[in-house]
């Protein structure tokens, strides 16, 4: 089973190859913005991706899109709702953490 690191805090959730890096996030209890449920519509889970990027999928067309209008995104930027968790571990940073984060 992949596991997610959250830096700064070093908090790793268990994940399922095929899901989302948003879904195991949520469902990992970690708190991160997601306010287009997962539709590559806003920013609220953009992430930067440290180490293990290569396990996750190619970025598409909407999220290539997204990424594009996204004011402080830079080469490891990923929004988690596209990210498709692979079989190894990833490694990433949160931009926009969650109400109550």
């Amino acid at each position: 089973m992949p596991t997610l690191t959250i830096l700064p805090s070093g908090v790793e959730v268990d994940a399922s190859e095929g899901d989302t890096v948003l879904f195991s996030l949520v469902i990992g209890g970690v708190s991160i913005g997601h306010e287009c449920n997962g539709k590559a519509q806003c920013d609220g889970c953009h992430i930067l991706v440290h180490q293990g990027g290569e396990s996750l999928s190619e970025i598409k067309i909407p999220e290539n899109d997204r990424l594009k209008q996204v004011a402080n995104a830079d080469p490891k930027s990923r929004l988690a709702c596209q990210a498709i968790v692979g079989s190894g571990d990833t490694t990433i940073e949160i931009v926009n953490a969650g109400p109550g984060a």
